[in-house]
């Protein structure tokens, strides 16, 4: 028997809509590591990333994709021919979200990672942070951008380009 690609073949997909934030954890706990996993807060947003490919597919010439290139030496962010300084927590903060990008990060999670002290998980200061970082990725002219899954916490968005260099 000659099997095609691993690649061609479909693999399982989860797909659970739930408004409830703890419900969306929950699920996630359990099913962990059963299969890809995708959770939606309601039909629309559901709607929203199946329809997201296809429109990509129907245009007849694609737009050339700058890559959003983060340079951990200078602590930096590159797009094309435009480039933007970050701040300590800036670069944290997005190398966090580009090296597992389709990782929903908790503003707990966040905070840790990037101030990296325990019980002083304050949201306010990933929100501010956060705010201040999409202002420069808009600046920069790239399509990647922070979104907020209800419930759940952050994640980053037109991504597929993005990387880290480091020193």
């Amino acid at each position: 028997m000659n099997r095609g690609d691993a690649a061609d073949e479909p693999f399982p997909l989860l797909i659970a809509v739930t408004p409830s934030p703890a419900e969306r954890i929950r699920l996630a706990e359990l099913l962990d590591g059963i299969a890809p996993l995708l959770l939606v807060a309601d039909l629309d947003e559901l709607r929203r990333l199946i329809a997201a490919p296809q429109q990509v597919a129907a245009a007849s010439e694609p737009a050339p994709v700058a890559t959003l290139v983060i340079d951990s030496a200078r602590s930096s962010a590159r797009c094309g021919d435009r480039e933007i300084d970050l701040t300590r927590l800036e670069h944290d903060l997005l190398t966090c979200l580009i090296t597992e990008p389709a990782r929903v990060w908790s503003y707990a999670e966040l905070h840790r990672s990037v101030w990296g002290d325990e019980g002083r998980e304050r949201k306010a200061d990933v929100q501010s942070l956060v705010k201040r970082l999409r202002r420069k990725l808009t600046d920069l002219g790239t399509g990647a951008t922070i979104d907020v899954v209800r419930g759940v916490g952050l994640r980053l968005t037109d991504h597929q380009q993005a990387r880290v260099e480091r020193a």
